[in-house]
């Protein structure tokens, strides 16, 4: 026999021995998941039939129905986890803002969850807010009924009327009191020395709502501040805990549109003769309202109390339909379990798909079913969360302990599109977290979790910005990304499986850095 015809032999054993060992439920899950991509459908009800979802809103509770009875469908079993409640419930209703003069026109705002809508469609007059308790007590007869342009540009939060933040605002009141008598002093030395280098009057401490409780006493309609574009608007964290159905806030936040305040501000400066219009239908609930993280369950065939985690969090901000954040988290993931089972596929260790509830109140979800689950903890080969947007996965980089097992588990990758191929990277240590960051598996990786994720990439160069989205009331359906949200749900289901499948746990060794061990100080 020829060396040639040797070689070919040869490569041919090769190629029937590499298709003998693939995983036919791997190559069913490739094949589905080509075929018949469900990520967007499931994307587009979360978005489009349910909408914005903080957590104590009936879209939230809607949503926990709607994908539990996904993963029933499945086949999978589901649990309902109960992680926390709120004393009351939020609903957002239909917004809407007119500046009334010759030259009126639409306001363009947006008001954070869990603070007050208007009483109907409420107009009045517009005043800038008081410094010093001066120009308070000159204009509060003016006040009630007014509309009143605070200080500060809007970081998407609310103006902090806590009793800490009413603390604050009384000290700088004292200390603004000061520099006003201060200024006093030098307002008359100048004017009696008009011919010498005149003395620069001191600055005001600026505090948006200075006077905030005394204008809410005094009856304005609302406070109104700058924001930048894209609009964002969160949640009224820091006085939800007080709230209760007779004791709700009163007084509605509004953040208008940078561009659009200037113009009212000059207006107002210039004491012209205009109203500002309001309709802000924010609704409340009586409590307690719970939430749950809804968790999908396919159980491990041979070791059923070890866990490969995947998932993204289910609630968002509600000024948008949380397309990118995180729906194009979530949805793959429920995509990937879906093709999983489609595909038949029994891991011989249990997969939880989990969707979080609360992420954006501060990851309550997950870090509730930390604390409630410290006895799963080491049995966690890895928690896979998608919750940086809609691109195509590009890769991953795992320990170089990992290294084998992920080249088998990766190896199929490179087969299911050429627009997006995959790359095995290696990982470097890091240092144990001591705090969680901004995502779900934050929480996790303090515990010593092993967090491996997925790097992603804009392959079509389609100029995408996380930022501009992230957050904000551009937080839509159609910023996702079909292909590459598709072909990620593809990826999620095949490594997540393949980790599942794996005969032990992935080794965390080389993942974190050693711990230093603090030593005391020699007395």
């Amino acid at each position: 026999m020829s060396k040639f015809i040797l070689t070919l032999f040869s490569a041919l054993l090769t190629v029937i021995s590499l298709n003998a060992q693939n995983d036919p439920v791997v190559d069913s899950i490739i094949k589905f998941g080509k075929a018949d991509n469900q990520a967007m459908k499931h994307l587009d009800v979360l978005c489009n039939r349910i909408g914005g979802r903080p957590i104590g809103s009936d879209a939230y509770q809607n949503a926990e129905e709607w994908t539990a009875g996904k993963f029933e469908e499945w086949g999978m079993e589901v649990i309902m986890d109960d992680a926390g409640e709120l004393p009351v419930g939020f609903n957002r209703g239909p917004w809407f803002g007119r500046l009334l003069s010759d030259n009126g026109f639409q306001l363009h705002f947006v008001t954070p969850s869990y603070t007050s809508g208007t009483k109907g469609l409420q107009k009045g007059h517009v005043l800038i807010e008081p410094m010093t308790q001066g120009e308070f007590d000159r204009m509060k007869g003016k006040l009630k009924g007014a509309w009143v342009l605070v200080g500060g540009t809007s970081d998407g939060w609310p103006l902090d009327y806590s009793d800490k933040g009413a603390h604050r605002r009384d000290s700088i009141k004292k200390l603004n009191q000061e520099i006003e008598l201060k200024n006093n002093d030098i307002r008359h030395w100048n004017w009696e020395h008009k011919k010498e280098e005149q003395k620069e009057m001191l600055e005001m401490v600026k505090e948006p709502g200075l006077f905030y409780n005394e204008m809410k006493e005094a009856g304005i309609l609302g406070i109104i501040q700058s924001a930048t574009l894209p609009l964002k608007a969160y949640s009224d964290r820091k006085n939800i805990a007080k709230m209760s159905f007779d004791n709700l806030p009163t007084v509605p936040d509004i953040k208008l549109d940078e561009h659009q305040y200037k113009i009212i501000e000059q207006m107002a400066k210039e004491r012209q003769s205009f109203e500002l219009e309001f309709d802000i239908r924010n609704h409340f609930n009586p409590g307690p309202i719970k939430y749950h993280n809804v968790i999908g369950v396919i159980p491990g065939t041979e070791f059923p109390d070890e866990y490969v985690i995947m998932g993204g969090h289910l609630d968002s901000y509600d000024v948008a339909t949380g397309g990118v954040d995180d729906g194009s988290g979530a949805t793959p993931a429920m995509e990937a379990a879906r093709l999983i089972m489609k595909a038949g596929g029994k891991p011989k260790r249990t997969i939880l798909v989990c969707l979080w509830a609360g992420e954006e109140f501060g990851l309550l979800g997950s870090t509730s079913w930390i604390e409630r689950h410290k006895d799963k903890l080491p049995k966690i080969s890895n928690m896979f969360n998608r919750d940086g947007g809609p691109l195509a996965i590009s890769g991953i980089s795992v320990t170089e302990a990992m290294m084998k097992d992920f080249e088998k588990i990766c190896a199929p990758l490179n087969s299911i599109n050429p627009d997006f191929p995959f790359k095995l990277e290696k990982r470097e240590p890091s240092e144990k977290p001591k705090e969680a960051w901004g995502t779900d598996s934050g929480p996790f990786a303090v515990e010593g979790v092993t967090t491996v994720e997925f790097s992603q990439k804009d392959f079509y160069g389609l100029d995408f910005n996380y930022r501009e989205i992230w957050h904000t009331e551009r937080d839509l359906y159609t910023k996702s990304i079909p292909a590459y949200q598709e072909h990620s749900a593809i990826v999620t289901a095949v490594v997540v499986y393949g980790v599942a499948c794996l005969d032990h746990l992935l080794s965390k060794e080389g993942y974190f850095l050693p711990e230093v061990k603090e030593t005391g100080k020699k007395k």
